[in-house]
């Protein structure tokens, strides 16, 4: 009789409706340069799959065992790709599935995020833009006043890794690496004020030690559109070779824009004037936390896509030990509201690496390759305010067809191919079908 009862609850349980655990407790999207970013906040890991559709374009995203309860009309959605956010007839009753609707055809990477300090579990979904228009180019969301000066320049802030009393990893020939990495920090900043419409700024231009959570405050003081921090590895043995180029890992950043979300009395160096209005209720607190969540998402996005880069341009200089940006908890790069990278120019504890970067010309190579990259991504992504950004806005558009060469169009548009080289970062005068090229005005 016992087994028979155990046996009948063990039925009428099966027989219960699964009911959804996953909660979607909010939703923002914002564009990032040539991207826009969709966050979904959900309660618990989300378990999901995805396809994309076309007239109109669209991305489902179906999530396993969750509700549907969230009202996705109030997403906190900006930029013009994502037009909106909703739900559609999912494919079982105890799953979501929700449609981004977007104004065109775009590229999607999606993947979950852990929780950590003020966020819990996410599901991020970058939308690449192939043709993204001038009004989505590189859009602030740091609410600050001071930074609303027209035609202003793009300043870098270079830091040189170490200095004074900390003098890095040493070479086997007794290398300092605080001194490798001030040198290549020096060349990197001629290189920068030689550009019209870049300016450098130095944290540090000696031998002295600045303290790591220093280097950004120097960057923020100084309204600094990117930091670059360069450093050179070492390894307790001399075969590793090889540059490679940190980011900040989410987790660390997540505790970061946690750590300024408790510090209320910081939050108008990120949020300028608009901190002012910002009470330290709970619904104006979640303004504040959105405004930095999404200026957070925008640095280490232009961080990536910067690495990306760097990365590329230095392949032609040295080997790199890492072939795509790195993630690490790293002091330096902890800025919430400056895209921030660290560059490893190679291990000076390998015999052949410490020698080439005791030489001049290989570090003026190095500094040449970084700036190429800073100089290519701030000409396609300008911040808004700019020179660079006003130069763009007034530049034209040119599809190439078949047929049609650098030295045609030059003469069509009646401007010099040096011109159209610089403006549109080629490095040879071949163009391919299809490529869109910037024209510069005359």
């Amino acid at each position: 009789m016992l087994r028979i009862f155990i046996l009948t609850i063990c039925v009428w349980s099966l027989a219960l409706p699964v009911w959804s655990q996953n909660q979607i407790s909010g939703v923002r999207a914002a564009p990032s340069g040539n991207k826009t970013r969709v966050v979904l906040e959900v309660s618990e890991k989300p378990v999901f799959t995805y396809f994309t559709l076309e007239n109109p374009n669209r991305l489902v995203i179906d999530l396993a065992d969750t509700s549907r309860k969230s009202n996705l009309s109030q997403a906190n959605i900006s930029g013009s790709l994502v037009k909106k956010v909703r739900y559609s007839t999912p494919k079982n009753p105890q799953s979501a599935r929700i449609v981004i609707e977007m104004a065109r055809k775009a590229t999607p990477t999606l993947f979950p995020v852990e929780p950590d300090g003020a966020y819990g579990h996410r599901l991020v979904i970058d939308l690449q833009d192939p043709n993204p228009p001038p009004a989505s180019v590189a859009p602030s969301v740091v609410l600050n006043a001071d930074n609303n000066t027209r035609d202003r320049d793009i300043i870098v802030a270079i830091d040189a890794g170490h200095g004074g009393n900390d003098p890095g990893s040493i070479g086997r020939a007794g290398t300092y690496e605080k001194h490798i990495t001030l040198s290549i920090a020096k060349y990197l900043e001629k290189l920068v004020n030689d550009e019209p419409g870049m300016r450098a700024v130095m944290t540090r231009n000696g031998d002295y030690y600045v303290a790591l959570n220093k280097r950004p405050e120097i960057a923020r003081k100084s309204k600094a559109d990117l930091l670059i921090s360069i450093h050179a590895d070492a390894f307790t043995a001399p075969g590793p070779r090889g540059g490679s180029v940190w980011v900040l890992s989410m987790r660390r950043a997540d505790t970061e824009l946690g750590r300024w979300l408790e510090r209320s009395e910081r939050h108008s160096e990120l949020l300028g004037g608009a901190a002012e209005v910002i009470s330290d209720n709970a619904s104006e607190r979640y303004l504040a936390e959105t405004i930095l969540g999404l200026s957070m998402d925008h640095s280490m996005s232009t961080s990536y896509d910067l690495s990306r880069k760097v990365i590329s341009e230095m392949k032609s200089v040295t080997q790199m030990h890492k072939s795509s940006p790195q993630a690490a908890s790293l002091a330096v790069l902890t800025a919430p509201d400056i895209p921030s990278i660290l560059v490893e120019t190679g291990f000076i504890s390998n015999p052949q690496e410490e020698k080439n970067l005791n030489w001049s010309t290989y570090r003026k190579k190095l500094a040449s390759s970084m700036f190429s990259a800073i100089k290519s991504y701030f000409r396609q992504v300008p911040p808004d305010g700019t020179l660079w950004a006003s130069q763009k806005m007034n530049n034209r558009t040119h599809k190439v067809r078949s047929g049609e060469s650098l030295s045609l169009l030059a003469q069509r548009y009646n401007v010099k191919i040096s011109s159209l080289k610089a403006v549109n970062n080629l490095h040879s005068d071949t163009v391919r079908i299809g490529q869109v090229l910037t024209i510069p005005r005359t």
